[in-house]
């Protein structure tokens, strides 16, 4: 067997993230970075550190617990080196702090000592510097970019482009080897007394295109439900959620949630809008925000490289080109390569409206953009007269894939063969459909009875080819192909997707329950959620990023369809399972998770987390099992 001649992308399952949108600390569970790709300090689009520990009286402590939240954690342990107690209890005990905000990392050290005489020692911070683009780290492919280090009164400044890293190092005995900064402070500690020293980093980046987002609250608490772990489940999830908010620069009332740690913390059209849809619920600005902030960058002309179009609601911006070697992928810093965001957009608008989330006057705002969008699905979004919503990577070096499931090999037939492009989706028909609907509704609201019925027709029409193209049967069971391939064939594998399609209103309530039926049963519920394909499908792989893993988010989505169609009872089936997962992962979930029916969920270990729209999916869990 040739061995592989590109990187690896890092195992993300047994680290500890904490964050603050647009900064995240990557670490082990015991506090220290350095010893795992991942590890770092990351700012935006870059890493600023790669290493980063602790030594008291010159030894590493041993460590004996760990706690954590949101932008916090709490790393706890012994310095047996300096404890000389007569006992095996210890006598000398080290608590790290760490706290995480925007563009800002604070490491407090603080020793509490139990022993009868004083203690005088040192602790020492070993921080290594670093200047590599997210991309470079998560393909695994490093270059060999260094910031240039300078040494000033009481600071240690790292530079590298536009990126600015500050290391407070007052009191402290600095010594720089390479990339490697050591802070020595010396540390007197009282018999029965504590003492603590506190490592202070900044960091900002000229050219980073998110912002931290320092406003209200965009979000309320979810109402208690009564169940413990449910609560347990919301309250930190909303925390994550939180930690994820950002905006751009220049714009702080246009908060929105970046899409995930650690590599997509930036603003995603696709999942920045789902995310703020499942949690209307509990908006607090979140849905106007993200409207906004992507209304500005909506698509204004026609450019084959970054797959813009007039009214196309982006796919996601980076600080620069991002590209992921091994994959031949190369995204310009703003990417469109989405089928499903513009109508998701539109989705988005019409929903909040119904929530009481936006005002008639916020929608009038908006309404020129909401017309450019309507007018993309009917104008653009069908490039071929297929008479479905489709895509194609035209260049090569886009997404070959341009739904949720944008992995290459998602969309499989039964046989696990891989369909050709272009691409029609089934949900995303039935996310152009409820489009098409609520715009109609968002006209006649703007404009007069009427107004919007020429989009009513489009959507019925849509509905007739829906019906007549992607139902197929096999084994005398009917359901939802999840798309049409290049040739126009139902590509017949049994997935997810379907299940999006509910409660969008493209389907008759007798298609619903029909659908709602398999979606529960053991084929394509897993023990802890909804899989992305069933177990019968020849492309079926628990550990499959998109062909039988099961992603919380879309759960949640078919869970959200469900409510909306009335089926409850399948609805609280699929919730319960998800509550059960959110419960294995210590109710951070994650990004997604292996398909198989174990007395635990297996971890996928390059799952992202926090993710917004995961953490997102304990709103509708809570509806379907509370209420």
């Amino acid at each position: 067997m040739t061995a592989s001649t590109h990187g690896r992308q890092p195992l993300l399952h047994e680290e500890l993230v904490v964050l603050r949108a647009p900064t995240q600390v990557w670490s082990s569970p015991t506090g220290d970075l350095g010893a795992m790709p991942i590890h770092g300090v990351f700012h935006a689009d870059a890493r600023v550190v790669d290493e980063l520990r602790i030594e008291v009286g010159g030894e590493v402590p041993e460590p004996i617990g760990a706690t954590a939240t949101a932008s916090e954690a709490l790393f706890t342990s012994v310095a047996r080196g300096i404890d000389d107690g007569p006992t095996p209890d210890p006598r000398v005990r080290i608590d790290r702090r760490r706290v995480v905000g925007a563009g800002a990392l604070d490491e407090h050290v603080a020793i509490a000592n139990a022993l009868d005489a004083a203690l005088d020692t040192t602790v020492t911070f070993v921080v290594r510097v670093d200047a590599q683009d997210l991309q470079a780290v998560k393909s695994g492919v490093l270059g060999s970019e260094a910031p240039a280090i300078e040494e000033r009164a009481g600071l240690v400044v790292a530079t590298h482009e536009g990126r600015r890293l500050e290391l407070d190092a007052s009191g402290a005995d600095v010594a720089v080897l390479g990339r490697t900064v050591s802070l020595t402070w010396p540390v007197h500690v009282p018999a029965g007394g504590s003492a603590e020293v506190a490592l202070r980093l900044r960091v900002s980046d000229e050219g980073q295109v998110v912002a931290p987002y320092a406003g209200a609250a965009v979000l309320e608490r979810v109402p208690t439900t009564g169940d413990a772990r449910l609560d347990r489940w919301a309250a930190h999830a909303l925390a994550d959620l939180d930690a994820l908010a950002m905006t751009r620069p220049g714009l702080g009332d246009e908060p929105f949630l970046a899409a995930g740690a650690p590599w997509f913390l930036t603003l995603f059209g696709r999942d920045t809008l789902i995310a703020a849809r499942l949690l209307l619920p509990v908006d607090r600005g979140l849905a106007l925000g993200t409207l906004r902030a992507l209304a500005r960058l909506q698509g204004a002309r026609d450019d084959a490289a970054s797959a813009e179009q007039p009214g196309k609601i982006l796919h996601e911006i980076r600080d620069g080109v991002f590209t992921m070697p091994g994959e031949g992928i190369v995204l310009p810093p703003v990417y469109y390569g989405t089928v499903d965001a513009t109508p998701l957009w539109v989705v988005l608008l019409g929903r909040a409206l119904e929530a009481g989330a936006v005002s008639l006057d916020d929608v009038r705002t908006l309404r020129a953009e909401l017309e450019a969008a309507l007018t993309w699905m009917r104008d653009h979004g069908d490039p071929a007269g297929t008479g479905f919503l489709h895509y194609r990577d035209e260049l090569g070096t886009g997404l070959a894939n341009q739904g949720w499931k944008d992995s290459g090999d998602s969309i499989r037939f039964h046989d696990g063969s891989i369909a050709d492009g272009p691409i029609a989706l089934a949900e995303v028909q039935a996310q152009a459909y409820e489009a098409a609907v609520l715009g109609a509704d968002l006209l006649d609201a703007l404009d007069g009875t009427g107004a919007g019925d020429a989009w009513r027709v489009w959507a019925a029409d849509l509905a007739v080819r829906f019906r007549d193209r992607f139902w197929v049967e096999r084994d005398g069971t009917r359901f939802l192909a999840i798309a049409l391939d290049g040739e126009g064939r139902p590509v017949d594998a049994r997935t997810s997707n379907m299940g999006q399609c509910i409660g969008t209103g493209i389907l008759t309530r007798e298609e619903e329950a029909l659908l709602a039926a398999q979606l529960v049963a053991p084929e394509m519920a897993s023990r802890w959620g909804l899989r992305t394909m069933a177990t019968d499908e020849g492309g079926y792989w628990p550990l499959s990023y998109h062909c039988g893993s099961v992603w919380p988010h879309d759960t949640g989505v078919v869970v959200e369809g469900m409510l909306r169609a009335g089926l409850r009872s399948e609805a609280a089936a699929l919730a319960t399972r998800l509550l059960d997962a959110a419960e294995a992962f210590a109710w951070r979930m994650p990004e997604l998770f292996s398909g198989d029916d174990l007395a635990a969920p297996i971890a996928y270990p390059a799952s992202c987390r926090p993710q917004a729209w995961s953490a997102a999916a304990v709103v509708p869990v809570a509806r379907a099992l509370a209420g």
